[in-house]
């Protein structure tokens, strides 16, 4: 059975002004259904884990939000974290917590604002990395490439290891051209942030890398169920050095062959901005996808192609001979773009900030 760990942070700034850091992307029905994409993951998790066994980590903000949409997972397997620390600190806390529960647990971390809709692929894959990961080795999951992507890591193969392989290397983000070799030699897989290993396994690891973060998480996990956990957790949460997963174990690991790799050829999506959306998610004869998150009335879309409109608010929305655009109602605010600029949208949450509207962001 696999201990399934649900990392639940980041406010999805390319996805604005939908997605606010009080109600993040993965809080959100972006799956061409009412589910959100937190409710679709775990979901998904249900052809590997039970519930019982289907862990949580998010930030105080969102936790009444979390386990208002997930109901069934018991609140002790909700891990809340008083302060964002990132991925080393939220993903060791809860390989921490597993391994009091069970400290010769399976376990994997799959991102709560991922979009996958072959569950039966995903559960094939996780369980071929679950048989590597048995025998001790740090595993990551890597999405098969459909194209020269620019805005994601990638993982270069090493050495064929039963269902998968030994992991070469991690791979920064690279420039077009880089992006095109890798893709067309066949060596390279996109980086999905998805791992499994055995939690021992993995906290020897951690132990060895970053001592200080392996010492602290072991102690709050060992206080885990005491009246003691409140007051450690203030004392010692914002002691801990912000770093990525990666960078804190995944890269050293992989440099002493410590990592593997299993290819997952299922459909994958980190939905990091309405352009991508608009790709992911089923449009009408022309190519409109339109999502409607509040109670406004379905939009009219005159003569108008592949744009991608959200209605988060209560208000119509109607376009005439408007192509390949972002529309985005909600309450207090409102984003025109042109699809090809999405990315660009981050830059409007930064300039906000810059201001002191943090009351829209």
């Amino acid at each position: 059975m696999l201990h399934a760990v649900v990392p639940a942070g980041g406010s999805g700034t390319r996805l604005w002004p939908l997605s606010r850091a009080q109600r993040p992307k993965f809080l959100l029905p972006l799956t061409g259904s009412e589910r959100s994409l937190l409710q679709s993951t775990v979901e998904r998790l249900g052809h590997l884990s039970d519930t019982d066994h289907v862990y949580v980590v998010t930030g105080a903000a969102h936790a009444v939000d979390v386990a208002r949409q997930l109901s069934h997972v018991p609140g002790d397997n909700i891990l809340v974290e008083p302060s964002p620390r990132d991925s080393a600190a939220a993903i060791s806390l809860a390989a921490a917590v597993i391994a009091e529960r069970d400290p010769e647990a399976i376990m994997g971390s799959f991102a709560a604002d991922h979009l996958v809709p072959d569950a039966e692929a995903f559960a094939e894959t996780v369980g071929k990395a679950m048989e590597l990961a048995a025998d001790g080795l740090l595993m990551t999951i890597g999405i098969t490439p459909t194209g020269p992507d620019t805005g994601l890591g990638y993982l270069r193969l090493g050495d064929p290891v039963g269902p998968g392989h030994k992991l070469a290397a991690f791979v920064e983000k690279p420039d077009q051209v880089s992006a095109v070799e890798y893709v067309s030699s066949g060596q390279y897989l996109w980086n999905a942030g998805m791992f499994v290993w055995r939690v021992d396994a993995f906290l020897d690891q951690l132990a060895k890398r970053k001592p200080q973060l392996h010492q602290t998480v072991r102690r709050l996990a060992e206080a885990w169920d005491s009246p003691q956990r409140e007051s450690l957790f203030a004392q010692l949460w914002p002691t801990l050095e912000k770093i990525s997963i990666d960078y804190a174990v995944m890269e050293p690991a992989a440099a002493d062959g410590m990592v593997g790799v299993v290819p997952g050829t299922f459909k994958w999506d980190d939905v990091g901005d309405f352009d991508t959306l608009g790709q992911v998610l089923t449009g009408d004869a022309m190519g409109n996808v339109t999502i409607n998150a509040g109670d406004a009335p379905e939009p009219l879309l005159n003569e108008s192609k592949r744009n991608v409109v959200v209605s988060a608010g209560r208000r119509f929305i109607a376009t005439i001979g408007m192509d390949d655009a972002i529309v985005v109602d909600t309450d207090d605010a409102v984003l025109v773009a042109p699809r090809d600029r999405a990315q660009e949208v981050k830059a409007v949450v930064e300039e906000l900030k810059a201001r002191g509207r943090d009351d829209l962001v």
